[in-house]
């Protein structure tokens, strides 16, 4: 695999989400990362799934930062690779936000998208 095919399927997270992850991994005993998943259904297609996990998969893709673990499997990376994580307060409320550049539509919560 070169060096764009590499690139284009690497996620980032920025330093909002870093911060937000770390202080909710570290509240829950146990727990060692946030793991991001793509799952059919949502009212665009596909959905993310957020959940706090004890454990790494063989599969699993690290993407980390500022002491915060983001973990997704294989498959999810596909449909994921050159999106960012964010974590967005503002007037609507706080929440994760996954910027994908590959979504060709998305619905208004901003939890599904289509390709």
């Amino acid at each position: 695999m070169g060096a764009d095919a590499k690139n284009a399927m690497k996620v980032e997270m920025t330093e909002a989400a870093a911060k937000r992850i770390a202080k909710i991994v570290a509240s829950e005993p146990g727990k060692i990362a946030l793991r991001v998943a793509v799952e059919g259904g949502g009212c665009s297609g596909f959905s993310y799934k957020f959940d706090l996990t004890d454990s790494r998969n063989d599969d699993d893709v690290s993407v980390e930062r500022d002491g915060a673990t983001v973990l997704i499997d294989d498959l999810s990376l596909v449909y994921m690779g050159g999106s960012v994580i964010d974590f967005v307060d503002d007037l609507m409320g706080q929440s994760f936000q996954i910027r994908n550049p590959n979504a060709v539509a998305s619905c208004g919560c901003g939890t599904s998208f289509s390709i």
